[in-house]
């Protein structure tokens, strides 16, 4: 297995530059799968409250034999649990069931502006990391308005921002967002679902050039763009492959003809986090 190359995030430590995600896996072949990953290389294991398997994977990570402290596992604080006592406790019941006593990121899932809460969850979770139960802090689906709330309220800055990002949404403003402020992007549905653009000629001709597959193609995008991808996969074949992107490297025109496949909203299911809430 080789190495997996790693980023330095804000606050001093480093992350995978790929990860595993685990939606929807659930119940003993989700175990499964999980382990599979863990045990082919992935060290950044991806998962939320409201995913429904934090319990799974838990046992995953037992089940793997790769000691606890090389593994990152990342959670997510509910819509629910935005108040300031319902997040700490929400962060607690998380741990409770990993089976961990701590997790290494720990995100906001939605902004849920609405609510109007997302700043004292985010206080919560700045109190979580002083305390020692979350080592690194982030959002999820945060726009730039979001971001510069939260960072003004507390002076405390994202370690990482998880949003959609994918060929057909490349997320250009964002990225430059992020890196003013040393936020690192995270990419959900990085190959664009069934919108994955496997099939379009920017991503088959750099296939074809770099004998590698189109989806191998796509996750080195991100690599190559500094997003960190969190390809889910539940075929042991395709979660090795979808780990092998560090061998080849795009040219900047193969770069640029994927990134062309940018749609004006290319969004997946018009989760744009101004409107688009999760409780």
């Amino acid at each position: 297995m080789s190495q997996i190359p790693t980023y330095d995030l804000n606050d001093g430590t480093t992350i995978p530059a790929i990860g595993f995600g685990t939606y929807p896996l659930r119940d003993e072949d989700g175990i499964g799968s999980i382990a599979g990953a863990i045990e082919a290389g992935y060290r950044l294991v991806d998962t939320a409250v409201n995913y429904g398997n934090e319990t799974e994977v838990g046992e995953a990570i037992r089940r793997s034999g790769v000691p606890r402290d090389e593994i990152l596992v990342a959670s997510k604080i509910p819509g629910r649990h935005h108040a300031y006592d319902d997040a700490i406790a929400s962060v607690r019941e998380s741990l409770g069931r990993l089976g961990l006593e701590r997790t290494d990121l720990h995100l906001i899932h939605w902004p849920n502006p609405s609510q109007g809460k997302y700043v004292e969850a985010w206080r919560a979770l700045v109190q979580l990391q002083k305390d020692g139960l979350v080592r690194s802090i982030g959002v999820s689906n945060f726009t730039e308005e979001h971001l510069t709330r939260i960072i003004d309220d507390t002076g405390v800055v994202p370690a990482v921002n998880q949003v959609e990002l994918h060929p057909r949404f490349p997320q250009a403003h964002m990225r430059e967002v992020h890196e003013r402020l040393g936020i690192r992007t995270e990419a959900w549905s990085p190959m664009g679902k069934r919108r994955a653009p496997l099939d379009e000629d920017a991503v088959t001709m750099a296939a074809a050039a770099h004998d590698v597959s189109a989806g191998q193609v796509i996750l080195r995008w991100h690599v190559q763009l500094g997003s960190l991808p969190i390809p889910k996969s539940a075929d042991p074949s395709r979660q090795a492959e979808n780990l092998d992107v560090f061998g080849f490297e795009l040219t900047d025109d193969e770069m640029a003809a994927i990134t062309g496949l940018a749609e004006d909203d290319g969004r997946l299911f018009g989760g744009d986090p101004d409107t688009h809430e999760e409780m």
